[in-house]
């Protein structure tokens, strides 16, 4: 897509919500017409973050499921990133399907979103906020295929430097979004591959059950209520927190939580199960979710009601 690098070469639309930082907005390209996403932040701030997150996104750029950046602006006191426009996020589907999505829809993102931490793990980088809002569908002919945002609080598991993977320590500042970060970084330890499986393994139960165990905590701080979260998640078992659903998100919860620091995870081995689970429980991978079934049924319904009619 060509799109020429001046702000005034675009109508800027709706605001359409918040990154990890900065404001999102759709917009239109005068010229060619194009509809795009607008990633803005105030440049200055202390520490600006978009055109480290632009980078990387150029860098992941041939991933399927990775949207692409079309271009980076500077517009008086705000860095914009202009970037592919993508559909719904998870966490407005789970809504339209009244928080709760059927074992099949899930299974089918969860294959993907293994795929999509696979690939960004292969670049040497961790997402660090795995959560349904980072998770998008895409438009038009890619409706089906989900895609992994926001890339506002990633960062390197290898020092390039040194050659090495980076070392585990404790005692920072939990990063990420407490109800799916992971034990290690609710306690503020340094994050590896691990901790976005883990949080990717909250997310799915998230979207099975419609809640965690540990949602809806009170506290008088921000850091007592992590820990709360922290000890919470300490004390509800693999077990429990997946009863009444298949084992394999059981085996996957629990294979999260038992990597260690270093250890790469077995991307494939994990799609196989889900995949595997989807046929002995007799679905197809069609891709159609429940959001589209959903659809479905409201059309049918509306068209019934036309036909009962009486326009006699």
């Amino acid at each position: 897509m060509d799109l020429s690098a001046n702000m005034n070469d675009y109508v800027i639309g709706p605001k359409m919500g918040f990154g990890s930082f900065g404001e999102i907005y759709k917009a239109q390209h005068k010229k060619s017409g194009a509809r795009v996403a607008m990633k803005v932040e105030r440049s200055d701030i202390i520490t600006p973050q978009l055109l480290f997150e632009y980078k990387l996104y150029n860098n992941l750029r041939h991933g399927l499921g990775i949207p692409q950046v079309y271009e980076f602006l500077k517009a008086s006191r705000y860095n914009v990133m202009v970037m592919e426009l993508l559909g719904p996020s998870l966490g407005d589907l789970f809504t339209v399907c009244q928080n709760r999505l059927s074992v099949k829809t899930v299974v089918m993102l969860a294959e993907q979103m293994v795929e999509r931490l696979e690939y960004v793990h292969s670049h040497n980088i961790l997402h660090r906020d795995i959560k349904p809002e980072n998770f998008l569908m895409g438009r038009g002919v890619n409706k089906d295929r989900l895609y992994l945002i926001d890339f506002g609080l990633a960062k390197k598991y290898w020092d390039e430097v040194e050659n090495k993977h980076v070392q585990h320590k404790t005692g920072g500042r939990m990063t990420g979004t407490a109800r799916y970060a992971s034990i290690n970084a609710m306690q503020g330890g340094v994050q590896s591959r691990r901790d976005d499986l883990e949080s990717l393994s909250y997310v799915l139960m998230y979207l099975l059950r419609g809640s965690l165990p540990w949602q809806g905590i009170f506290a008088s701080t921000k850091q007592q209520k992590h820990e709360i979260i922290a000890e919470k998640k300490l004390s509800t078992p693999p077990e429990i927190l997946c009863c009444g659903y298949p084992e394999e998100f059981y085996h996957f919860v629990s294979y999260s939580r038992t990597l260690s620091f270093e250890e790469e995870p077995c991307y494939k081995k994990i799609q196989r199960a889900f995949i595997a689970l989807l046929y002995r429980l007799n679905y197809d991978n069609d891709r159609i979710y429940d959001w589209d079934v959903q659809k479905e049924n409201i059309m049918k319904r509306a068209n019934k009601e036309d036909s009962e009619v009486d326009i006699g």
